[in-house]
């Protein structure tokens, strides 16, 4: 996908190691099966993680897709809060944790890639804290008042600030993270800073890019051309709506259906001028949500052609199928207007690969408001996903634009996209995950040598008036989240009293705390 070809396309003095699930479960593999799998995947640079059935079942289908992919689409009531589910998670987190650093030596850098390892990046520093791990959310971060319904907030982002580097597509999802981080850790943070102990996390956003290149002179390739040739002519002279997705209700399908639907009923004189072509890649089949979701969208097809269609014209063109790249490309070529309108979408390359491949610059995006590519490509006709009639005005609209405003808008985001691809995403996240190690490794604390504590220990011992500045949180108590949770134990006290003890010492604490609260403590 977009992302292995970018991690792909950067410099090749950048050695890479890729880590993840096989795609099959671990109960149906020998251990010649697990051999030759790592061997198949290491010629690849790419290092298996074995899951069983019941972890993938968990884990995958169960918290990634029933608890954090509705919520964090801003679909609570479809969301599951199942802790079996969350005891999964942070085995299978754990599990590439330890696979992990098998293979990491303490000067590598970790990319750590969406919500299925949250977790991975806290148990990662845990373990090796010399790590430098970015971190990047392909999805949405969702509001405070959502993300608190998470029954394990706490932990999910205690997991992330494990990372020098957070990632998201925008700033909506970055404002709408520090604000998590503030109202629920208890963290400050400034200028999109976030002081953890005695590291500082940077969270920023990477709006991830496409290999324009590749989408731009697609239409150059023979059999791409010859896919748009079969499509004309099976057209004909009509006007061509793409709408392409994967089958998932936060992609807004049915809404966009129900718009067409209602396109057509107030413009009756589109009939027969007019086909909407929709593509619907396969996805969670396993999940019953999905099942429900294909039947409800195979029905609307059905009666929505029933209903305007004659035996020369159906008004949709259904396809419930993967799509490969000459096909995919030569449709969005074909088309006059694409329909990307999901109700939630963390980015969307789907809007930006149409750009891309208007050689001639003719063609109308329609784009959802709610998509994170929403903030790049202002050019579009942009939509409330959730407002029919506005969608039934944009549809109007794009099939009546002007061919030269088509190409001003289209030339502009062209532009834009050509600028900011999907290499220029990966080298602007390693370049400051790296610059983020440099600064940690300024501000880290130094440990004492061998050599230097003995040295310290002799003067200590030889000296008679010694004054000892000791901080207290932080140093002699660790950050907590609530003040009142950071009264000092008894090892703490008796420690103190130790040095006191000694007619030779002045012991001064360093605290912001008011005196009051100190001398209950310490007095």
């Amino acid at each position: 996908g977009g992302l292995a070809g970018g991690l792909a396309s950067l410099p090749d003095s950048i050695e890479r190691l890729w880590l993840g699930w096989p795609g099959i479960d671990s109960e149906h593999l020998k251990p010649e099966d697990r051999e030759y799998i790592r061997g198949e995947l290491a010629g690849q640079n790419c290092m298996p993680v074995f899951l069983s059935q019941q972890q993938i079942d968990q884990h995958y289908l169960g918290f990634c897709n029933e608890t954090i992919w509705p919520l964090f689409h801003y679909f609570p009531g479809r969301t599951v809060f199942e802790p079996g589910f969350w005891k999964s998670y942070k085995q299978v987190n754990r599990i590439f944790c330890d696979e992990l650093l098998r293979v990491a030596r303490p000067e590598d850098s970790v990319w750590v890639h969406d919500f299925q390892l949250m977790l991975l990046p806290r148990m990662l520093r845990e373990k090796t804290p010399e790590l430098a791990v970015g971190y990047f959310l392909h999805i949405p971060w969702p509001s405070f008042e959502l993300f608190r319904l998470l029954p394990w907030r706490e932990e999910i982002l205690d997991g992330l600030l494990g990372a020098d580097l957070v990632g998201f597509h925008s700033y909506d999802y970055v404002r709408h993270f520090l604000s998590s981080v503030t109202r629920i850790a208890g963290l400050e943070q400034t200028l999109g800073e976030v002081k953890v102990q005695s590291r500082v996390v940077k969270v920023d956003a990477f709006p991830m890019g496409i290999d324009y290149s590749k989408y731009a002179n697609a239409v150059r390739n023979e059999p791409v051309k010859a896919e748009v040739d079969e499509i004309q002519r099976t057209v004909g002279n009509r006007r061509i709506i793409l709408s392409i997705d994967r089958l998932d209700y936060t992609k807004g399908i049915v809404e966009r259906l129900e718009a067409f639907d209602q396109f057509l009923s107030t413009y009756p004189e589109f009939r027969g001028t007019v086909v909407l072509i929709v593509v619907a890649v396969p996805s969670r089949t396993g999940i019953p949500d999905y099942q429900q979701l294909r039947d409800r969208l195979e029905q609307l097809v059905g009666r929505i052609n029933g209903e305007y269609g004659t035996i020369g014209y159906m008004p949709i063109w259904y396809l419930y199928r993967n799509m490969p790249f000459e096909k995919l490309a030569a449709l969005y070529s074909a088309a006059d207007v694409a329909m990307v309108t999901p109700l939630r979408d963390g980015m969307n390359l789907i809007a930006k690969e149409f750009v891309a491949t208007k050689a001639d610059g003719r063609g109308v995006l329609i784009l959802s408001e709610t998509t994170g590519a929403a903030s790049e490509l202002g050019e579009a006709l942009i939509v409330n996903p959730h407002d029919k009639a506005a969608i039934v005005d944009a549809i109007k609209s794009a099939l009546e634009m002007p061919p030269a405003e088509q190409q001003g808008r289209n030339r502009t985001m062209q532009e834009r996209l050509q600028r900011y691809d999907i290499s220029r995403w990966g080298e602007d996240f390693l370049s400051a995950l790296a610059a983020m190690r440099a600064r940690q490794q300024e501000m880290a604390v130094h440990k004492l040598s061998a050599d230097i504590q003995e040295t310290l220990c002799a003067e200590y011992g030889r000296s008679t008036r010694r004054l000892l500045l000791l901080d207290y949180d932080g140093t002699l108590v660790g950050f907590q989240p609530r003040p009142v949770e950071a009264k000092p134990d008894d090892e703490i006290m008796g420690l103190l009293e130790h040095l006191i003890a000694d007619e030779g010492n002045t012991v001064a604490i360093i605290t912001g705390r008011d005196k009051k609260t100190i001398d209950q403590w310490l007095g």
